[in-house]
């Protein structure tokens, strides 16, 4: 993501317990329905969706969830005031739900490959009056497949692993190798056969393994792509078949890793699971243990984030620190008869709810636990078997403060779901709004918090859920630059955008509520291996049509362009094209002289300008390039720029961000339409999307992020709502008044 009580890895855990199967009720079976009269009507008449509701018609701005939107209207065209009902559906599972306003969601999960729900509207005034609607639901997809990326080097091969929703039934997972992330051809390599485990005490899951040529000449990226049976559903994992010779698999960051621990693992709080009233567990979070730091006695700490170590607030110091995560040990606590390792005890922690601009949290490492030089997974050198090996940050340049981070640097993180990855940061003095919830669930708010100052990261498989608490780093020399804590996926281009706290604020802001000071633990600074999966949204941008009235609106400003024509100016030619700072956006492209300083407005006749730098022939003989991307610029944004872009920024944020509710974070990057430009950075609900979107703030160029607001790491905008593949299961030893030996009321936890 992401992407919370613990809102790193929000993989929900779907509640398919053999306790909960039992509990059979619903009706199930195929049903009839779509039948009107002549007084009232149901729109849509049918329906086919997922358990996961891809391409459904609408989203929940309450809880991100995506439901279809079913409508009551009587003969005379107005509209109807009914009572909605569902029936019908799985045997087991049900037939889903509808509220009053007609949002139908679908069970998590069926034991079927396709089942029917009825969904009927009765007018209030006549309860013998009703119309009703068929719904064909089909099983998707629980999570993104195992591994979500993968780096391989030729002969190289990985096995992927996908769950599907459904328990019982014959469905499976059909796997293909293609260029894209949703197509079925053109990819290279080679698929073995598929291996799928049924049964109906757990969800379906199918194996594969891919292996990449004999030989590669370039690096590129590549695709597994899967799909469901007669499902909409469609997931995929990316393979950076890479020259380097470099083998890197992100599944091995989820694994129980033998003492002392390599950090970039897999880890969090053991009690950081939820409840039901029949005293089940029915989810658990996790995250990254992310680095190791050191107090002026010598104590050495474990660095994370506030919710993947202290719950988002609601631990206590001591509390037990596992490795791995409850998420990837079947949500079974290690005091309930998990198998995690215990690593280190809660030490403290900044609080979300107070004046703090970090989220973060330390723990006391355990003896023997945890590797005391502070060896981060896979941040070391290529080793021969073509993995890389562990090595801790570089802290001979800073002290072990670490660094500034700053725009266009490249960085590297090393993350439980994501694994050893780099990008580049894409913003700087970034105000952002994070929500923040008490339950795993995602389903009990806490609070929402403002951050400012923080460090915006973008590019393809950069991050996901469950990366939170991963150090950030500079490639160049592993120097810390910030802690991972926040991120989501841009729903135009569906590029990963991470969020991360400076390093200089985390350890000063720990080291103010612990009252001492803390540095990182490491080594001589040294280089990372760059496991960079690209940056799409350039190339999205550039791909996406453009709508008749866009053209349109470019073509009138053409007019007004040709007139900026003066070669001796600089100024050799004019285009149609498209804008990249804001995908589906026209754009007027001006050519100018190689080497010429020529000032081209952001904007002409209100339609924004793509400045590429070109010759007068390539102009003439209409080879230049139609995009900043084909240019190739180089990057070119003066620090005069970026500092006086920052000074705006900082003036109009608070007033930007409380004006227009559906903007809930802003910063400063650099323009993809003129890199000599700065851009306001801006980060939009991608359920709330103004009608306008300005191409110029305070003088500035305007780049837009749409996506989902922050949930820490939890992203919905991709497509597919991730749970986790754990049953539901009775807390071991557990009574129901005083499971743990304590009152439960001190657990915080939410029992519904």
């Amino acid at each position: 993501m992401a992407s919370n009580r613990r809102p790193t890895l929000r993989l929900l855990v779907a509640g398919l317990a053999p306790a909960a199967l039992a509990l059979a009720g619903c009706g199930g079976g195929t049903v009839s329905g779509g039948s009107n009269n002549t007084t009232l009507g149901v729109s849509p008449g049918t329906a086919t969706i997922d358990t996961n509701c891809t391409g459904c018609n609408g989203t929940s701005s309450s809880t991100g969830g995506v439901y279809e939107q079913f409508s009551a209207v009587l003969a005379s065209g107005g509209a109807a005031t009914v009572k909605w009902s569902v029936s019908g559906g799985d045997t087991l599972a049900g037939a889903g739900t509808i509220n009053s306003s007609g949002q139908y969601t679908p069970p998590s999960y069926l034991t079927a490959n396709t089942v029917q729900v009825t969904v009927t509207a009765t007018l209030m005034s006549s309860s013998s009056v009703s119309a009703s609607a068929t719904v064909s639901i089909t099983p998707g997809f629980l999570q993104p497949l195992t591994p979500e990326n993968v780096a391989l080097s030729a002969n190289g091969s990985v096995t992927v692993t996908g769950y599907i929703a459904e328990a019982g039934g014959t469905d499976g997972i059909n796997y293909a190798i293609a260029s894209t992330p949703t197509g079925s051809s053109g990819g290279v390599g080679a698929l073995g056969s598929v291996s799928c485990a049924r049964s109906s005490q757990q969800f379906t899951n199918c194996s594969v393994t891919y292996t990449a040529p004999s030989a590669l000449s370039a690096t590129t990226a590549n695709y597994i792509v899967a799909t469901v049976g007669n499902s909409t559903s469609v997931t995929s994992s990316e393979v950076l078949l890479n020259t380097a010779g470099i083998d890197s698999n992100a599944a091995s960051h989820q694994a129980q890793l033998a003492t002392p621990i390599a950090l970039g693992s897999s880890g969090g709080n053991n009690d950081d699971y939820d409840t039901n009233s029949k005293d089940q567990v029915t989810d658990c979070c996790g995250g990254t243990l992310g680095a190791l730091v050191e107090g002026a006695s010598g104590t050495q700490y474990i660095l994370s984030c506030n919710h993947v170590l202290a719950r988002s607030d609601q631990a206590a110091a001591g509390e037990l620190i596992v490795q791995p995560g409850l998420i990837d040990a079947n949500c079974v606590p290690y005091d309930q008869g998990g198998t995690e390792t215990p690593v280190a005890a809660l030490t403290g922690f900044v609080k979300l709810d107070g004046s703090g601009n970090v989220d973060a949290a330390i723990a006391q490492v355990s003896s023997g636990a945890v590797n005391t030089s502070g060896n981060i997974l896979e941040l070391g050198a290529l080793q021969s078997n073509g993995t890389l090996a562990s090595a801790p940050p570089g802290v001979s340049s800073s002290g072990g403060k670490g660094e500034t981070g700053t725009l266009s640097m490249t960085v590297a993180k090393s993350g439980r779901t994501t694994g050893l990855t780099c990008a580049s940061i894409a913003a700087v003095d970034l105000d952002i709004q994070v929500s923040y919830y008490t339950n795993c669930a995602e389903t009990d708010p806490y609070y929402t918090k403002s951050f400012t100052n923080q460090i915006g990261i973008e590019g393809n498989q950069f991050s996901d859920a469950g990366d939170s608490g991963s150090l950030v780093v500079d490639t160049a020399d592993a120097e810390p630059v910030g802690l991972f804590f926040a991120g989501g996926v841009d729903q135009m281009s569906g590029v990963s955008e991470g969020i991360a706290n400076p390093v200089a604020d985390v350890l000063s802001e720990m080291g103010t509520q612990m009252g001492t000071t803390y540095t990182f633990v490491g080594t001589t600074d040294h280089p990372v291996s760059c496991l960079n999966y690209g940056n799409s949204t350039v190339t999205a941008a550039q791909a996406r049509a453009l709508s008749n009235s866009e053209i349109n609106r470019t073509e009138q400003a053409m007019g007004a362009a040709r007139m900026l024509v003066n070669p001796s100016l600089g100024i050799l030619g004019v285009a149609m094209g498209k804008s990249s700072d804001h995908s589906g956006e026209g754009a007027v492209i001006v050519y100018v002289s190689q080497g010429a300083s020529v000032n081209v407005p952001a904007t002409i006749a209100g339609v924004r300008t793509v400045v590429i730098p070109t010759t007068s022939k390539a102009v003439a003989d209409g080879s230049a390039p139609a995009s900043a991307l084909e240019a190739n610029q180089p990057a070119a944004l003066s620090g005069t720029a970026l500092n006086a872009a920052v000074s705006v920024k900082q003036q109009i944020a608070k007033s930007l961000l409380r004006s227009n509710p559906s903007f809930f974070g802003v910063g400063v990057g650099q323009s993809y339409d003129n890199p000599r430009d700065a851009v306001l950075v801006i980060y939009v609900d991608r359920r709330e999307v103004p009608a306008s979107l300005p191409a110029t703030i305070g003088g500035l160029r305007t780049r837009y992020i749409i996506m989902d607001r922050l949930h820490v790491t939890r992203s919905y905008a991709k497509g597919l709502q991730t749970r986790s593949r754990c049953m539901s299961h009775a807390v071991r030893g557990a009574s129901m008044n005083d499971p743990f030996g304590i009152d439960r009321k001190q657990r915080t936890f939410d029992l519904y």
